[in-house]
Parts: structure tokens; sequence; C-alpha cells
């Protein structure tokens, strides 16, 4: 019996119940035996009161990215899709996971760490600045500026998600992203958005949103930015399956934005869009993440 873990209680619930549920179709049209479960901060103990052999994890954001659910489960020794409790710390964490990709001279962006309750450092590189949550996904709480004066306010909005915030030199160029899927990179993505920023409401909602899969890179692009994205998700310890986002700037150079562990699974996300672009349907890539 699988346990498909959905809901939550971070900003990404709703998206997290859209992957859920999609998932759980999914393994019901392969005939395997599993339930739903939507996962609050109260009920918890309810889950262990019902008996299962794995739970799939399609729980967004915190509670389902930061090891949170992982390490319960381990305790349980019951076994779960997708990265272990360090691996997923790690990768919920931007500004971590920019300092051990930085140690291993992968491409990034210059930025700093402010902290709530700390004078923040000199800002070295120049404007436009991104500042976003350290612990959030989805493009939830980032803000582009471009004036020194905005940046106490997009500050305060990063706060509003944690005590921490990453202030990113703002990279003009165009967003790509490369699933992983055991231990493969999959057929990289370029997101064409509408907006400025590749926000909640472009990921998830809008359909003025293109997307090209297989993308516009040349083959040796495309083998280096898959090679890239393979490296970095490998140097965080995550494993099964995860998604590793770009932007290429004017010159073609990638450089890594970020890494999610539990991607969405929904009608717009991007895994099974590589996915299929690698001739696997939906149902197929549901089995294969739950037998990875």
């Amino acid at each position: 019996m699988i346990a498909v873990l959905m809901g939550g209680y971070s900003a990404e619930r709703e998206i997290s119940l859209l992957s859920g549920n999609a998932v759980y179709k999914a393994l019901l049209e392969s005939k395997i035996d599993c339930f739903s479960f939507d996962l609050n901060k109260d009920n918890l103990d309810d889950l262990w009161k019902i008996e299962f052999d794995k739970a799939f994890i399609v729980l967004h954001g915190r509670g389902g990215e930061d090891g949170f659910i992982q390490s319960k489960l381990k305790k349980k020794n019951i076994p779960f899709t997708g990265s272990d409790a360090k691996s997923s710390s790690l990768c919920m964490d931007k500004a971590a996971t920019k300092e051990l990709w930085s140690k291993h001279n992968l491409p990034l962006s210059p930025s700093i760490v402010a902290n709530i309750d700390k004078t923040l450092e000199p800002i070295t590189f120049p404007l436009p600045w991104a500042v976003k949550p350290t612990l959030e996904g989805s493009s939830i709480g980032i803000t582009k500026v471009t004036r020194e004066a905005e940046l106490e306010p997009a500050l305060k909005t990063a706060f509003e998600y944690g005590d921490q915030a990453l202030i990113e030199h703002w990279i003009e160029g165009d967003e790509y992203t490369v699933a992983i899927l055991d231990n493969q990179a999959l057929p990289s993505i370029k997101i064409l958005s509408d907006h400025d920023i590749y926000d909640y409401h472009s990921k998830y909602f809008s359909n003025k949103t293109e997307y090209l899969c297989p993308s516009d890179l040349n083959q040796e692009e495309e083998i280096n930015i898959q090679k890239i994205a393979l490296e970095a998700f490998n140097l965080t310890g995550a494993s099964g399956w995860g998604r590793v986002d770009f932007i290429l700037d004017k010159d073609r150079n990638p450089y890594l934005l970020e890494i999610n562990t539990v991607p969405g699974m929904t009608s717009h996300s991007l895994v099974p869009m590589a996915a299929k672009a690698s001739k696997i349907s939906f149902e197929e890539l549901v089995v294969k993440i739950l037998n990875g």
C-alpha cells in the first residue's frame, strides 16, 4: 500500500493538492494500491494509524521539501520517494545550496544573505537585484529591485516568510529548467513567461506562459546544461528525482538558480513535460519515481 502525501501547510499547499491528486490518480490507473493523505500540522499521528509500505511524497515547500516528513518516515522505517532528510533540508535552503555549489565552482550569480536581526553587509554587485526568502519555493516572496530605495520593502516582503533572505544579482536572460530522473538529466525546457518574474501565477495558472521542450539550445549547450544540472543535483546528495533551474544570460552562459526536490506534478508542471519529451508517459513517470 502506497501513501500519497499531499497538501501540507506551506505557502504551496494549493499546488501540492493538485500535484498529489494527479499522482494518486496515476497510481490508481497503474493498478497500484494507494490512498491519499492530506497532511496538516495536526494529523500526522493519524497517518501512523494506517498501514502502508511506502510514501510517495508530493508535499511542496516546508514540511515536505525541508526534511521534516522524510525524518519522520525514516524514524518509522517507512521508505519514501525522493531525497533523504539531510539533502532535502539543504536543497530547501537557497543560501546554503549556493554556498555548497560555489565551493565546486558551479556557475552562480553573486549574492549575499540578509538576516532580519543583523546589519546588512554592503552589496558589492550591481543592480538590479533579486530579493527572495531562502526557504520558499514557487517564486513566493520574490521581488526585483531596480533602485536601492526598493531594497527595504523587498526585504520586508521576503521576511514575511522567514528570518533570512537572499539578495542576488539579477541576471537578465531566459529561464530554463532541467529535470532529473533516476540519475539521468531529461531534455531541458525553456520557459517563456509574460511576467518579468516567472512567478507563482505564471508557474501554475497562466495560460500565457509558454514552454519549449525540447528547448532552443543547440546540442553543445544542451549537453552542458544537463551536465551542470546533474552535478548540482548530486553534490547536494539529492536522489530519485528533482528539477534544477537556470537563467541563461544574453551570451548564453548558464547560471544556477535553485534545486527542487519535490517538483510540481500538475498539468502545468515541468518534470512531466520533460518526461513526455523522453517518451515517458505521466503514469510511467509516477511509477518510475515510486520505484526510484
